[in-house]
């Protein structure tokens, strides 16, 4: 039954609850499908993202480039994501969710196709950076989206599901690419990553709908509110219903200048320094980790496999961290997942050269990490309001993301230094632990 509530101005004397609505009602078959729309765009997300480490040992060989030049190519995609998130949240509380995330689709799905084209490595750090805009406004904002239609009770584990899609995203392509490298090339694999988003595009066109939590606060006709609940929850609403979202947190402030406020700072800054740290790990790791299996004497096909056994970790890790989050303290269930992961990642480092050894605690290494990081798409979606969210979740992307550029230049400095194996991922203990311990604070004192 639709929770009604008294709104404040209008000629009829009640309103529903949209919050509530949602929170009441078991999941429909339109929530679910919008669901499904954003796991594959969080798959396509993830399949781009990790394609330049696969392809950076043929890269390496055929073009002759140093690990400096790769370590330039990779960052600039990642400087292409922090900016895109940092300005596509602003964007996203003011326009709309699903516009953001239609555009960015096309965006980095046309550069992606672009990238398969490069023929120097300039052009290809071009390229590269432009596929980042788009790749850095679609996942903040898909995680915005899917918190929006989801209940509050099962919102970690929702959006946890969707986040998988990146790791899975990143093992297909990793697959893909073992796969297809040896018999087509590098430029196959971006092809595919290319045409796959281009693929998707008209059904996100045709089934994706705007936030009606963001209709409301943007005061859109009940009409339009009504349309869309009435697929999501048939039976619900009726023409002529109001709607409203109330929030015990103000909303008189705007969305940056919530984010920043006093109540919320704190918890911002141990958001942007757990993602920051956590994105470093996870893109030092992908990035970097087939070039390292590789110099240990791997061929370039067991390494996409390493890697790739790595990013499906993550999936399986995600739900596992989603499930967690929901029934204990969200900020402590992750922090304890990331301390886990340091130890996975030191003994990674410790492991002996073989294939199917390394594949399994790059399994357990990616199940910790990658399923953390996923979590933290949830703990920022729950702890802003909704006319802040998109804001608060995309700057928690854009500062993490200044975390996954470093990491491409410190991978290439620790190659360039001649560092082992293992003392690569000794050192990535030290940011796990940061990570725990910026989370344990932020339980608290800003939960």
């Amino acid at each position: 039954m639709a929770v009604k509530m008294l709104f404040p101005g209008s000629s009829q004397a009640e309103a529903i609850d949209v919050r509530q609505l949602i929170n009441q009602s078991a999941l429909s078959a339109w929530q679910k499908k919008i669901i499904a729309l954003c796991f594959i765009v969080v798959a396509l997300d993830g399949m781009d993202i990790a394609l330049m480490g696969f392809i950076a040992p043929s890269l390496r060989a055929i073009w002759q480039v140093s690990n400096h030049q790769l370590g330039m190519v990779i960052s600039a995609a990642l400087i292409g994501l922090a900016l895109g998130a940092i300005f596509a949240g602003p964007l996203a509380d003011r326009y709309g969710r699903r516009m953001i995330i239609i555009f960015s689709v096309f965006f980095f799905g046309l550069w992606t196709l672009a990238t398969a084209m490069a023929n120097s490595i300039e052009q290809m750090m071009l390229f590269r950076f432009l596929t980042g805009l788009g790749l850095g406004a679609a996942m903040p904002n898909v995680g915005t989206l899917v918190a929006e239609f989801s209940p509050e009770r099962r919102r970690s584990f929702i959006i946890t599901v969707v986040f998988c899609g990146f790791t899975f995203g990143a093992a297909a392509g990793g697959f893909a690419a073992s796969w297809l490298i040896p018999r087509y090339g590098w430029h196959s694999v971006m092809l595919l990553g290319g045409i796959l988003p281009l693929l998707v595009l008209p059904l996100l066109i045709l089934f994706l709908p705007e936030s009606v939590r963001f209709l409301i606060s943007r005061h859109a006709p009940a009409e339009r509110i009504h349309q869309i609940l009435s697929r999501l929850l048939p039976g619900t609403t009726q023409v002529g219903d109001r709607y409203c979202l109330p929030d015990p947190r103000t909303q008189q402030q705007g969305a940056i200048s919530t984010v920043l406020s006093q109540q919320y700072l704190f918890g911002s800054l141990m958001l942007w320094g757990s993602y920051f740290m956590g994105l470093f790990l996870v893109y030092l790791i992908g990035s970097w980790l087939p070039t390292l299996v590789n110099n240990v004497g791997m061929t370039v096909t067991e390494a996409a496999i390493i890697t790739a056994m790595y990013q499906a970790g993550g999936t399986v890790g995600s739900l596992f961290a989603g499930w967690l989050m929901d029934r204990f303290n969200a900020n402590l269930a992750l922090a304890a997942i990331y301390f886990c992961g340091g130890i996975a990642i030191v003994t990674l480092g410790f492991s002996p050269a073989h294939a199917a050894i390394m594949s399994g605690i790059a399994f357990c290494s990616g199940f910790c990490f990658n399923g953390a990081n996923t979590g933290m798409n949830a703990l920022a979606a729950s702890y802003y309001p909704t006319h802040a969210r998109a804001t608060g979740s995309s700057w928690m992307h854009g500062v993490g993301r200044i975390g996954a550029i470093l990491s491409a230049f410190a991978g290439a400095e620790m190659l360039t230094l001649g560092w082992s194996f293992s003392q690569v991922f000794l050192l990535l203990a030290i940011p796990a632990v940061l990570t725990t311990l910026m989370l344990m604070a932020k339980s608290r004192f800003a939960s």
